[in-house]
């Protein structure tokens, strides 16, 4: 079994990852970071050169093959609820917890996040909030369905949402 950890860019999955999985004794992985080891670029230089519908099929084949791993704590790219097979392939492989934030604690947090530009490019050619916002809202429904459950990372210590999954993984 692995814990896939889904959500927005900034909700925390990397940092609660890391953490968890010291918790838990298991190993940890970051998708993004693995698809950029595995390709030797940058997402925003892939997403560049290539486009987003070349990115996602390299984020697509990093959680197929992250998928047979056992005992990890796995960091997915925010976007990775958008192909069902990748959805599908995290089911099957564990447990899916959704980490939520407001739109303002994610652009506290994008703004803060020195990583950004390389790992995060722009999603939409609109501003920091309205994008947040509008991608949120069209990925809200795709992280409900692919969840097994949610915790709220705003305001909460690291510890404290490691508390509250491990807790939930124990119902």
């Amino acid at each position: 079994m692995n814990i896939f950890l889904i959500g927005y860019r900034c909700t925390g999955k990397t940092c609660v990852g890391k953490f968890l999985a010291k918790a838990l004794g298991w190993s940890f992985l970051d998708a993004d970071l693995e698809l950029v080891d595995k390709h030797g670029m940058t997402i925003s230089e892939i997403v560049s050169k290539e486009g987003w519908s070349s990115f996602r099929e390299k984020e697509k084949a990093i959680v197929k093959r992250l998928s047979v791993l056992d005992k990890h704590v796995i960091a997915t790219g925010g976007g990775v609820i958008l192909d069902i097979e990748n959805v599908e392939q995290m089911k099957k492989s564990g447990t899916i917890v959704w980490l939520k934030a407001t739109p303002e604690t994610i652009k506290e947090r994008i703004l803060q996040d020195q990583n950004t530009e390389e790992l995060r490019p722009s999603l939409t050619s609109k501003g920091l909030v309205e994008e947040i916002e509008e991608i949120l809202l069209d990925r809200k429904p795709l992280y409900e369905s692919a969840m097994d459950f949610s915790v709220d990372t705003d305001n909460r210590s690291i510890d404290d949402i490691c508390r509250r999954i491990m807790e939930k993984l124990g119902e």
